[in-house]
């Protein structure tokens, strides 16, 4: 049986322009201040204004990262909101609002939010009164709400920070009789100081692990979910020495990477699928041209326009196969925050190494969620170590035994750095001989020899007894992890593979000792679970799938666990 952690999921729902990332903001920020753990997730509709969005945040005594179905605190801003959670809701679960959002179905503790936000300003302060509900619940330090209103709203008047802060106040006061009279269950208590630790999104972690990386020239045309790795490094760019474009296409952004590239910059693109389908082609050129780039590829569900804000893991395949021709790759996907810091900047420097195009496979999962986690190293690589001066006989394209020639670029000694996106010779000369040809394809290909000796070894959990071994991929590793802990069915463990391509060869040791192996994954045909099979000959069995467009819930993974055990 699954056993209910040492957290609270708050759950606040209502309409797209309600300001609920506002009340998501604050409390994350007050409540890592207070010593607790965070984790904050979101789902959205694609609209501007109207529609239901709700936003989770787990408030915990240890580490959270996973999204859970329960709801323990429910506050709904728009009638409608209970109707939009009602599967997620139980009788345990504490609902407070006001009259209008009332379902007669759900038992409700009336506070009128509206009426106290009018009195402190006007209903603009809703969110300061939401706020302060759950603050007061858990009986914080009022001078944490002070203190975030008063540097929140800095720029603005100060009548505008004293409303919020009355109307925190108010909405405080109301939580804390709401949890002196009514009684509120299973607060945790704080897990400890944590002013050592950062608050970061999805897409903040990507880009400040690409600058980290050596990042210094970032294009892309804006697509949700991965707009926000642009926006993050636009921010960076003036203090970082970062040139950040905004194309016109997406077919602009990545062959403008690729001539930064081939000047020597640390090259980024940042897109989700439908606009990788437009890159094919580039993607192609920086095969046959053997020029690093970083592709950033953030998941949502398609084909076409599909669920633009919702999330899943249906591009592997597309990646995997984007561009024409045989040529080599990597593939990494981070499973959390601290591994998409890691992965990112660990990027440019394989796609430096081996002259490649590398992937970095989120969705839209991560790229929206938030959680505080240990400061990242982010000493930045300022020197690419991957660059030689070139001399006046230097071939661009030389044959070498592991297939990686030397990487000059122009102005950086007397070569002369030619390519081509024809085959070439070893200068970079256009060349029909097929004796060459086919000596710079197995040239290219051969790099893979090396890149399997540097691949990223896959993560295990579990008894080292297992005989069921569920596999995954990206941000199904913490979902799969906090199931299989709270399970406990005994001869059950987890392989997360932070590289997804090449296929690590440390993984089949692990493969080979399961009886039997289970593929966790965000899409309708196991994408990896076939690619693991092709690439292992180990065969998975099961598989373990969801492509609602919501990510998978702990419960629902221990449920089917438990079937499994």
């Amino acid at each position: 049986m699954c056993q209910k952690a040492k957290d609270i999921s708050v759950v606040i729902c209502g309409a797209a322009g309600q300001g609920i990332q506002t009340i998501e903001k604050a409390l994350t920020v007050m409540m890592k201040q207070a010593g607790y753990h965070v984790f904050a997730t979101r789902e959205f509709m694609s609209r501007i204004r109207g529609g239901m969005n709700s936003t989770e945040i787990r408030i915990a005594n240890e580490r959270a990262a996973s999204f859970l179905n329960r709801v323990d605190i429910c506050i709904p801003l728009k009638q409608g909101a209970l109707a939009h959670l009602k599967e997620r809701l139980s009788d345990q679960t504490i609902i407070i609002g006001e009259k209008d959002t009332y379902d007669p179905e759900f038992d409700m503790f009336d506070i009128p939010v509206s009426r106290i936000a009018e009195e402190h300003g006007g209903k603009i302060y809703a969110n300061a009164v939401a706020t302060g509900i759950v603050l007061g619940m858990f009986g914080l330090n009022p001078d944490l709400y002070k203190a975030y209103f008063r540097q929140e709203f800095q720029s603005k008047s100060e009548e505008i920070v004293q409303n919020n802060i009355s109307a925190c106040g108010k909405g405080y006061e109301s939580g804390q009789i709401l949890k002196n009279e009514k009684g509120v269950p299973g607060i945790p208590e704080p897990a400890g100081d944590l002013a050592g630790e950062i608050l970061m999104n999805g897409a903040e972690a990507v880009a400040l692990g690409a600058v980290a990386g050596g990042c210094r020239f970032v294009s892309s045309y804006p697509m949700s979910p991965s707009t926000g790795v642009l926006v993050q490094c636009a921010q960076y760019a003036r203090d970082l020495d970062l040139v950040v474009e905004q194309a016109e296409d997406e077919i602009c952004a990545i062959n403008m990477a690729l001539g930064a590239s081939y000047a020597g910059a640390g090259s980024l693109v940042t897109t989700s699928g439908g606009g990788l389908a437009l890159m094919g082609e580039g993607i192609s050129l920086a095969g046959m041209t053997e020029t690093p780039v970083v592709i950033h590829l953030a998941q949502r569900p398609g084909p076409a326009t599909g669920l633009p804000t919702r999330t899943e893991q249906g591009d592997l395949n597309l990646v995997l196969h984007a561009g024409h021709g045989e040529f080599p790759r990597i593939i990494l996907a981070p499973g959390d925050h601290s591994q998409a810091f890691d992965l990112s900047s660990q990027a440019f420097d394989l796609a430096g190494r081996f002259q490649i195009p590398v992937f970095i496979l989120t969705d839209q999962y991560l790229m929206d969620s938030t959680r505080n986690i240990p400061e990242p190293d982010s000493g930045r690589n300022t020197k690419n170590t991957h660059i030689i001066k070139t001399d006046m006989d230097y071939q661009r394209f030389r044959l070498t035994e592991n297939g990686i020639s030397p990487r000059g670029i122009p102005g950086y000694g007397n070569g002369l750095v030619c390519v081509d996106s024809d085959e070439h010779s070893e200068d970079g000369y256009i060349t029909e001989d097929f004796n060459v040809r086919r000596k710079m394809v197995d040239k290219r290909l051969k790099k893979m020899d090396a890149m399997k000796k540097a691949c990223i070894p896959p993560v295990f959990h579990g008894p080292e007894d297992y005989e069921t071994l569920f596999i995954c991929w990206g941000t199904n590793y913490h979902p799969v992890k906090d199931a299989l802990q709270q399970n406990q069915a005994g001869k059950q463990a987890m392989l997360h593979f932070p590289q997804i391509y090449p296929v690590p060869p440390a993984a089949d040791a692990y493969l080979k000792q399961a009886k039997r192996i289970v593929s966790v994954e965000n899409n309708a045909t196991g994408q990896f679970g076939r690619l693991l099979t092709l690439e292992t000959g180990f065969f998975v069995k099961k598989y373990i799938l969801k492509y609602t467009g919501l990510p998978f819930s702990v419960e629902e993974l221990c449920k089917e666990m438990s079937r499994l055990s």
